[in-house]
This record gives C-alpha cells, sequence and structure tokens, in this order.
C-alpha cells in the first residue's frame, strides 16, 4: 500500500491565497510601520483580509473563522510567519489563538458569547498566566492560590512570571492552585479574568536579549512580571471546571508549539530567500558568492532543514486529523525547528557579512528573538527528557525503540 504524500488540491489553494495574502499585503505593510501607528497599519489589512474570508483559520465556520482542518491550518501557519504582520492580520497570533482555541472547546454558552465573541472578532485580546518563577517549565510546582468565596466568587493571590502579551491584553487566563490535596494534575484550575483589574498588577515588562522595535509589544507581546494580590473573579468564570485546569494548559501549550514550529519554518524560508538574492548579486574576489561552493553547501543545509522541518508538521498535521495521539513527535518537533530556524537565519547573516550583522536587513533582530524558542513552551531539556523516556518505554514494552523514534510513522 502506498503512502500518499499528494495535499489535497482545496489545501494548495488555500495555501497559495495566503502566501500571495504575505507578499502582497503583509510584507510591503511591514514598511509603513517606521513612519505610521500601528492601528493605521493593521487595522485597514485585518479589514482586507476578512473581506477575502482570511480570518481565524482553524476556527469553525459556525464562529466566523475559516473551519480548516489541522492540515490546511499548517499550510497556512507555514507561509504567515514570514512577516510579523501575517498572523495578526488574520487574528491567528499567539498567544490568543491558543487561549482561544481553549475557550472554544471548554467554555460554557455564557464564556463563549461575553469572552470568546470580541476575541474572534479581533477587538479584544488575551494573554495566558501560568509560569512563576519558582516553578519554571514545572507547572505543577505552581503556587498562585485560588479560594472560593462562598459561591459567587473566587480569591485569587500569587505571582505570574512571563506572561506573554499581558501589557497588551484586554483578559487573561491565570492557572491557580485550587485543591491542594487533589492528586497532583488535578490540583489547578484556570479562570478568565478581565483586564485591567486591581487584583491583576503588571510590575514589569521584564526586559530579554531581543532587538525591539516601535510596535514590538503588540507584534511580539511583551513578557510580563504580574503581581496576583486579592484578586475577585466570579465563579462563573471558571474555565471547564475545577481540577482541569492543568490538562487544558498541556492542550494549550501544545498548539502553541506547532504554531511557533510553523512559524519558524516560515522565519526560516524567508531567511533563505534573502540569503539567496544576496549572493546571487554579490561578488568578491571577482566571482559571485553563489558561484562557490562552501557556499553553496550552507544553502544546501539550510534547505535539508526546512525539508525535514516541513515534514515533520505535516506528518504531526496527518496524524492530528486522524485523532492519532501526537505527543511525542509534538516534543521532537518542538525541539528541532527551535534550533533549524536559528541554524537558517544565523547561515543567512553569515553569507549577508557585515550586512547580516548590521541592523539593516531584519536578519539581526530576528536572530535575537528566535533565540527564545528553545525557552518557550517548554524548554529543550523537558522535551529531550520526555522523549527520552518514551524511547525507553518503548524498548522494554516492546523490544525497539521505533515506535518512539519514527519507526511507527502512522
Amino acid at each position: 500500500m502506498s503512502i500518499d504524500f499528494e495535499i489535497p488540491a482545496e489545501a494548495k489553494a488555500i495555501r497559495e491565497k495566503v502566501r500571495k495574502w504575505v507578499h502582497e499585503e503583509c510584507i510591503p505593510a511591514e514598511k509603513e510601520l517606521d513612519t505610521k501607528p500601528l492601528a493605521e497599519v493593521l487595522g485597514p489589512l485585518r479589514a482586507k483580509a476578512r473581506a477575502r474570508g482570511l480570518w481565524c483559520p482553524w476556527v469553525p465556520k459556525e464562529y466566523g473563522g475559516m473551519g480548516l482542518g489541522p492540515l490546511a491550518n499548517a499550510l497556512v501557519q507555514m507561509e504567515l510567519g514570514e512577516s510579523m504582520l501575517g498572523a495578526l492580520s488574520m487574528n491567528t497570533q499567539g498567544p490568543d489563538d491558543a487561549s482561544m482555541m481553549t475557550i472554544l472547546a471548554h467554555g460554557t454558552e455564557y464564556q463563549k458569547e461575553k469572552f470568546l465573541k470580541p476575541l474572534l472578532n479581533g477587538e479584544k485580546r488575551i494573554c495566558f498566566s501560568m509560569t512563576e518563577k519558582a516553578a519554571g517549565a514545572d507547572a505543577t510546582g505552581m503556587q498562585t492560590t485560588a479560594v472560593k468565596d462562598g459561591n459567587e466568587n473566587y480569591i485569587l493571590n500569587g505571582e505570574k512570571w512571563f506572561s506573554s502579551s499581558a501589557s497588551v491584553a484586554d483578559m487573561a487566563l491565570v492557572m491557580a492552585k485550587t485543591d491542594p490535596n487533589a492528586p497532583r494534575h488535578k490540583q489547578y484550575s484556570t479562570f478568565i479574568v478581565e483586564l485591567p483589574n486591581p487584583g491583576y498588577k503588571i510590575k514589569r515588562n521584564v526586559a530579554n536579549m531581543a532587538i525591539e522595535g516601535p510596535h514590538d509589544d503588540v507584534l511580539h507581546g511583551g513578557h510580563s512580571e504580574i503581581e496576583i494580590k486579592d484578586l475577585t473573579v466570579p465563579a462563573d468564570n471558571l474555565l471547564g471546571g475545577e481540577g482541569n485546569g492543568f490538562a487544558m494548559g498541556q492542550h494549550r501549550l501544545a498548539y502553541g508549539r506547532l504554531r511557533h514550529g510553523m512559524h519558524n519554518v516560515a522565519k526560516a524560508q524567508r531567511a533563505l530567500d534573502m540569503a539567496v538574492a544576496h549572493v546571487t548579486r554579490r561578488s568578491t574576489f571577482g566571482k559571485l558568492l553563489a558561484d562557490r561552493q562552501a557556499v553553496q553547501f550552507m544553502l544546501a543545509d539550510c534547505a535539508s532543514e526546512l525539508y525535514i522541518g516541513r515534514l515533520m508538521l505535516l506528518h504531526i498535521a496527518y496524524k492530528a486529523e486522524k485523532g492519532l495521539d501526537i505527543r511525542q513527535e509534538n516534543s521532537i518537533a518542538k525541539i528541532f525547528h527551535a534550533h533549524m530556524v536559528h541554524k537558517v537565519i544565523d547561515t543567512a547573516i553569515q553569507l549577508h557579512g557585515a550586512l547580516g550583522f548590521s541592523q539593516d536587513t531584519p536578519l539581526a533582530k530576528w536572530y535575537t528573538q528566535v533565540r527564545s524558542q528553545r525557552l518557550v513552551d517548554g524548554p529543550d531539556e523537558v522535551h529531550k527528557w520526555k522523549i527520552g523516556k518514551n524511547v525507553i518505554k518503548a524498548f522494554r514494552e516492546h523490544g525497539t525503540t521505533a515506535s518512539a523514534a519514527g519507526g511507527d510513522l502512522l
């Protein structure tokens, strides 16, 4: 029986439509950000995208989205990441998209009407407050508490760290411990918090190594340190029931990892295109850079990494469409794409020479931004730990590591 790698015609058509959108509308609009307020650039761009039916790709049509399945959405996301305005233009930016997905799957009708609807319409933004300084990548180590105050409210106290986009958010998903005596993964719950709120105080946006532009707090999301003190949250804002916060959070992060990988493929592709454009017109010592074997080898390495990265994501999307378990593949892809995009952009900088090291191209800025990919959604080491444990488990159970190392792809 053959394995069919043909992408359905309808998905191809959507990919081409989005590719054209990114290259003809989003990338040119980036230049306008140097002289115009973001709202004057993003507002018209979003209106045009929505008029063309390019809005919330994976959201069901009955909620105003395009209704794309995992495969078609993966193809779309692997185009949108080429532009800093790509995902925002179609209201599929992180961290909002994964939180919208969570409310759509677990929210009550009241929550969908009050909180999800304005998010889907692009009227509001949402952040996700889970990570804490003391806990780091171990979500079960969080100490923020939520205590029931009668039947009407919960009172939250604690702190959060690196809550991306909190400074531009109109609401937040906040995870807190509701039952310290429950089993480890059932101690936590998630609450929808309307912002601004005096009980949810942004202490600062944490400065980091990334080169920032004038609109980066909105485009890429600042990373806020939050103080939560006597934060009153109505019981109606409890999302998914008590004790289900950890499971929902892991599902939410799983999509975030894949979306990061998809956007990393797109960013790496644009970096490679820039590198090829440069070496095909730049001469040194009487010879085009493109004609030098060393340069060709560098481009070959980048093309190979991109090929592997795309296949990984398409295979995971295929498994997701079939309802198959993707946890092992998701962790492998998370690590691979974080390193792949860093390597390709680094190579593009090298091929540009001093120009690449300067800020006359976006490469230096991208380089400082993508370094975070090896930390966000769980650092490399945590995912390697999980992958390695699964490899050992597979060997103990089956006498081979194949099922945990790509040998049982379907």
